[in-house]
This record gives C-alpha cells, structure tokens and sequence, in this order.
C-alpha cells in the first residue's frame, strides 16, 4: 500500500500530555551520527568484504547516506534472505551493510523514544533489561502465585500489521520526512499482503517490542492483573486464581485480536509448582533448571567449538568468546551436574582423544589431545621435557549425573476448573469463551 493512501485510512490518537517528536532526521545524518552508527554495525564484523569496501571509501559513503536521507531518494530492502533451525525454521533478513548502518543512526536517537514508552515489566530490547532481568522477576513471581498462564503469538513478526504499526509510530513522531522514511523500511518486507516485518533488522526489533506494548497497557491498566512480565511476543501472568487467569487471558486475546490483528497460540496454564517454561528455563517455585532445548543447544554449542579447537580452526581466544556466553546463560539454572556430564563428553568425543592417544591414568599434552603422552616426558631423552605439562587424571566409576536424572520436559497434571474444558491447556475460540483441548508438550 502507498504512503499516500494510508494517510486518509490511518487516524493518529494522540495521547493528551504526549508530545510528538519533531525535526530528528537532521539529527538522524548528523556526520557524527553516521560515524557511531558505522562503528556499532561493523562490530564484529570487521574483516568481512563489505565492511572493507565500505570503508575503503569511508567518508564517501557516509556523505552519500546523510545526502540521501535529506533529500528523501534513500532506498532500502535488498536483503539476503536464509533460513536458520534453532529450533524451529526461520528466514533471516539480512540487510545490506550500509543499511544497516542507517539502521544503527536511527535507532542512536530513537532508542530511548521507544523506551519511554514501555513498561516497567516488558524486558526485550532495553538498556538494563534483558533476558536475564526477565528470568530474576519471572523466579520471583513464581514463588509468590500459585497458577500462571503463559501467552504466545502465533509467527509474530510475520503478521505485524504494516498499517497499524505506522500509526503507532506516527503517535511518536510528527516530522514527515522521517515517517516517509519509516515507511519505507516498514513497507520493504511483507510476509503476507501488508503485515510482517524482517527478522535480522535491527529496527524490527523496536519495532515489534513496541507494537505489544498497547497490549501491556491493557493488562496493566484495564485488566489489573497482580503478577505480568513480557519479553517481546512471550506473556506471562500469575495470579493465586486459576478462573481470573482465563478469564483475563480471555479478554486479552480478545483485544489483541481486534486492536493488534494477531493471533495467540493454545494457553498454557499450570500451577507453579509444576513448572513453568519460558526464556529456554523451566521455573520452580524454589529453583530454576534448565529446559530440554537449551539443553540440546548447550551441549551441540559446546561440542561444535570445541571440535574447532582441536581441529586449530579457531584460536582459544576466540573459543572463549564463544563459549563463555554459553556458561553466562546456564549460570541462572541448576546446571553443575549437567555441565559437568557435557563437558567430560566433549573431551572424550573430540578428534585426538580416542584409542591410544585418550588419557587414562597420567600422562601431557603440549598444544591439543593429538600430543598426549604417557608421564610428562616426550619420545625423546628424559631431560628433554620440552613445554610439555605434566598432570594425572583419576577416572571415578560410571555414575548417574543430574543430566541423566533431570527430566527433559517438566511434568504437566490435567487440573479440574469450573470451566467448559477442565485442562492444562487450552484455548479460546475468538474471545467467546469456547475451548479445546489440548497437552502441553
């Protein structure tokens, strides 16, 4: 749909006392600007081809941006389109690399405009948020209440309306060179006719954390729930009252549906003390454990980089880059057992640790497992140690660690309410209270 017919389609309700941004986009090309921009997209990714022509002509570029955005003949969305499984199937959008740089300089002004707008319990895209910020008020919750109901959309970034989106951001900002460019990047991906937004941008990101945040303002204002934590398109509520929970999840799918265009996926409602899974942990009242994908994730993760290192495809130093975010993620669960069991499999499985080079009972290594020898000297005379490192290794006896004893899905009991369908699991039907039945995988 064309810019110019949204404008007698789309009415901007203007919140009283909110005032509308104006006169960013110079802001948006100041020089200064595009060269943290340049900086923040080319972060580790330096030494790849585009980034190197960009900058073999660096100042070049960035006058040809800021020229571009003034005058309004800046183009954008010719991206590279790949699928990634992790877990389930996605299409990556990758932007080109001078549009991302544009991405970069928009989102340097514009952050803490969004920000502002987000509630104290929405924790994607915010400085001082985070996942891990989730995890600890989610934990918290989770002792506090006795039921909690679990919310998704169903393929949220693919049915983002285009034409309510921009209505959104028009209650933001009122310049309309910089809303044209908005547009633009609104309308360079569509999933469906009008709706979607590219998954890989930077700007969907915001994007998309604040389309919710119209439905954070329901529950928090209108539905008054005790207990509510999003993290993007993933809800979460408890309450101490199973029938409220439906009954304002009801509500809230009713809403979403009719203000929002988009669907939510089967309610997952359990009580606390059965677990709750969200954010790759499974919550308990008293301890969080990790969930069985982050599980598979860990140890695929681990192995991978750690062949990579054996192989000499990779320095150590950037083994630990790789790996120490690993560790960062499983430190918020119960994991020693599970890390533990993970990383002896690592090592055993690993090129130059099996047959005769594996250690058993002492031995060194200088450089990798391909190198372990018997004692701490080499093939040549005693005296000729070399940098070897001497060391002994004692093997206990099999045992059954927490990796074998931790269940991979938590425990999920059909619990009776005094509703048309008594389950664990449960969905309505177009805010009509009609429900289905279904098993929490």
């Amino acid at each position: 749909m064309a810019l110019d017919s949204l404008k007698g389609i789309i009415r901007v309700s203007i919140c009283s006392g909110v005032k509308r941004k104006g006169y960013i986009l110079e802001q948006i090309a100041d020089p200064d600007n595009l060269r943290l921009a340049f900086w923040k997209a080319q972060t580790g990714k330096s030494c790849k081809k585009d980034v190197v022509a960009f900058r073999e002509h660096f100042d070049g570029n960035l006058l040809q941006i800021r020229n571009q955005l003034l005058d309004g003949s800046y183009r954008c969305g010719d991206y590279n389109y790949f699928s990634v499984h992790d877990p389930k199937k996605r299409v990556i959008c990758a932007a080109p690399f001078r549009e991302r740089v544009v991405h970069h300089a928009i989102m340097n002004l514009c952050d803490q405009d969004f920000d502002h707008r987000q509630i104290p319990y929405s924790y994607a895209c915010r400085r001082g948020k985070g996942t891990f910020a989730a995890v600890k008020q989610a934990a918290s919750y989770q002792q506090k209440y006795q039921w909690y109901l679990k919310l998704d959309v169903r393929k949220y970034f693919d049915t983002i309306d285009h034409s309510i989106l921009f209505s959104q951001l028009q209650q933001i900002y009122k310049e309309q060179r910089f809303l044209n460019l908005l547009w633009q990047i609104i309308d360079s991906y569509h999933a469906h006719d009008g709706k979607g937004v590219p998954i890989g941008n930077l700007t969907s990101q915001y994007f998309a954390n604040h389309y919710l945040s119209f439905a954070d303002k329901y529950i928090t204002q209108q539905l008054r729930l005790p207990a509510y934590v999003r993290y993007m398109d993933d809800m979460l509520l408890w309450s101490n009252d199973r029938n409220e929970l439906m009954e304002k999840g009801c509500q809230l799918e009713e809403y979403v549906s009719n203000h929002l265009l988009l669907k939510l996926k089967p309610f997952i409602i359990n009580k606390a003390i059965h677990g709750l899974p969200a954010l790759g942990f499974l919550f308990y009242p008293h301890e969080i454990r990790l969930n069985g994908r982050s599980r598979k994730r860990f140890a695929s993760k681990l192995q991978l980089n750690t062949n990579l290192l054996n192989n000499n495809k990779i320095s150590e130093e950037q083994y630990a880059k790789n790996v120490l975010p690993l560790y960062a993620f499983i430190s918020h669960a119960k994991h020693k057992g599970f890390s533990r069991s993970v990383i002896e499999t690592s090592i055993n499985n690993g090129p130059g640790a099996k047959g005769s080079n594996r250690v058993n009972r002492g031995g060194n290594f200088n450089n990798n497992a391909t190198n372990v020898r018997v004692s701490y000297r080499n093939n040549n005379t005693p005296d000729n140690r070399n940098n070897n490192i001497g060391f002994r290794l004692a093997c206990s006896s099999k045992r059954q660690t927490d990796f074998e004893q931790a269940p991979i899905s938590f425990p999920v009991t059909r619990a009776k309410i005094d509703l048309p369908c008594p389950v664990s699991s449960v969905r309505s039907n177009g805010g009509q209270g009609c429900l289905s039945e279904g098993v929490v995988d």
